[in-house]
């Protein structure tokens, strides 16, 4: 069977030797579906057994005892409903070479980082007696913001801030805590850790793009685990890259061994649109064209209901609706329609039969002139004909062209 590679894989290909490369179309042929492969059903059922397997425990970065991810069951089923934000954000900061081997320069950028807001750097007493809040603090933002906020200050490091009312003194503390004086919004820690001979820093929280926007900062490499995110800042492609290296990542750590094409069939699906889409009633299955596929997943009144008022056509295109109606459905077997004439048998019959025939002649006019023409004595005129043909076409041997127009006219005759 000829195989057909597309051009970018003959390209990466073209530096293999001939051993590589036999080996390399052996494997590549093993890996092509089958025309009519219920691709779908096989990936779902490849990710879905392995998922029940799936335990729910945490994941502690090596070295980094306080960061923990959410590994298993919940952060595949994160990434497969396409949650707004993870529920425990990470960013993995990767530093240029410059930074990366300099522990000052390292720590100089998870200072720009780190997001920290006022009453981090500031000790706070509260005077209910006399309504005041008194702050104290080194820090020289810090003091920038209660210089514009404080009624009077004792010295450069103490400030004091008087209200009529309590309320009005909760009010202007619950707005001194929310204050960012510095850092990058959503980052609440940054931890820096050694890899592979070089300084990466972990966060806790993500913020993507301003991330990217540091000095310092290897944009090739920086990643987070929040996917939208990704898709905000690079686009529908990385984001579909990103969904597959999570999920793979994800089923690695629990050494469950699933095919990485039921994983990017999943991504592709995802993100076929240009945005990102859930596998669920809000994303994938709620938006298929087919009423009844709708309507077999979740909310069935609403679909059916919604669907008749539009007055909605369903085509029965699709597996679900197929299998709703008892008919055959368009995978497998079901993708061909063949019909077949009543005289059908007898053509192909006869066109066999002439194959055979041209075959058989084929043959005999590999042997020599003497040998064709000891034969050609018993053949009867069509087959005589047939022969003369092929030899024209062939060797075209003036001498047994010549004997076979004559033993034509001499059957005429």
């Amino acid at each position: 069977m000829e195989i057909r590679i597309p051009e970018a894989i003959k390209e990466r290909i073209g530096s293999l030797s001939e051993e590589e490369k036999k080996r390399f179309l052996e494997n590549y042929k093993k890996a092509l579906v089958v025309p009519g492969e219920a691709v779908g059903t096989v990936a779902a059922q490849s990710i879905g057994e392995p998922g029940t397997q799936m335990t729910l425990r945490t994941f502690h970065y090596a070295g980094v005892a306080e960061l923990s991810v959410p590994l298993g069951l919940p952060r595949l089923i994160e990434i497969i409903d396409a949650r707004r934000t993870p529920k425990n954000p990470m960013m993995t900061v990767y530093l240029e070479n410059e930074y990366a081997k300099d522990e000052k320069k390292a720590k100089e950028i998870a200072d720009k980082i780190k997001e920290v807001f006022l009453l981090d750097v500031c000790e706070l007493k509260i005077d209910i007696e006399n309504k005041r809040l008194i702050l104290k603090t080194k820090d020289e933002d810090a003091k920038k913001v209660l210089r514009k906020v404080a009624t009077h200050s004792l010295d450069d490091e103490e400030f004091i801030i008087e209200k009529k009312t309590i309320s009005d003194l909760i009010r202007i503390k619950n707005k001194l805590e929310k204050k960012r004086l510095r850092g990058i919004k959503g980052i609440r820690r940054v931890y820096i850790t050694t890899q592979n001979g070089e300084y990466v820093l972990y966060t806790e929280g993500s913020n993507f793009k301003a991330v990217l926007g540091i000095k310092g900062v290897d944009k090739n490499r920086t990643t987070t685990n929040d996917i939208r995110q990704i898709y905000e800042t690079l686009g529908i492609e990385a984001a579909r890259n990103a969904i597959v290296l999570e999920s793979m990542r994800v089923l690695k750590e629990q050494n469950l061994d699933v095919d990485i094409r039921h994983i990017m069939l999943v991504a592709d699906q995802m993100t076929v649109t240009g945005d990102i889409r859930s596998v669920g009633r809000q994303g994938i299955s709620g938006s298929k064209i087919s009423v009844l596929a709708r309507a077999s997943f979740e909310e069935t009144e609403k679909h059916i209901l919604n669907a008749g008022i539009r007055g909605e056509v369903d085509t029965l295109e699709g597996v679900p609706e197929n299998i709703i109606i008892g008919q055959p459905i368009p995978l497998g077997t079901g993708i061909v329609e063949l019909t077949l004439k009543r005289d059908a048998l007898k053509i192909l019959a006869e066109r066999k039969k002439k194959k055979k025939e041209t075959e058989e002649l084929s043959s005999l006019l590999k042997k020599s002139i003497p040998e064709i023409k000891k034969y050609g004595e018993n053949l009867n005129q069509e087959k005589i004909k047939k022969l003369l043909e092929l030899e024209r076409k062939g060797k075209n041997r003036k001498k047994l062209i010549e004997w076979l127009e004559k033993r034509l006219s001499e059957n005429d005759n």
